[in-house]
């Protein structure tokens, strides 16, 4: 856990999920600066915050009723799939 100054304790998962996402939404604005390759509008940007944080607050929901390890981890899976299936299918068409 990662205990902030005033206020309570912070479970560690919780922290990387969080930064995982954002670092996730700031990597192609850093990209942008150095290569004509990567070239994001504000709707991509709309759309992968929506898709993002969208399966970032639905594992929080559902952390909240599965407490055991291996289930989290299996939910992990599921959200990390269903995003990168969507992200696919956003990208190129894939279907």
């Amino acid at each position: 856990m990662t205990k902030t100054e005033d206020g309570p304790k912070v479970p560690l998962w919780r922290v990387v999920l969080w930064g995982a996402i954002a670092a996730l939404l700031v990597l192609p604005l850093v990209a942008m600066q150095f290569t004509t390759e990567v070239d994001w509008g504000p709707e991509d940007f709309a759309f992968a915050a929506l898709l993002l944080v969208g399966a970032g607050a639905a594992f929080e929901l559902a952390a909240w009723k599965v407490r055991d390890l291996t289930g989290r981890l299996v939910l992990g899976a599921v959200l990390i799939g269903a995003v990168l299936l969507i992200w696919a299918d956003a990208a190129v068409g894939v279907f």
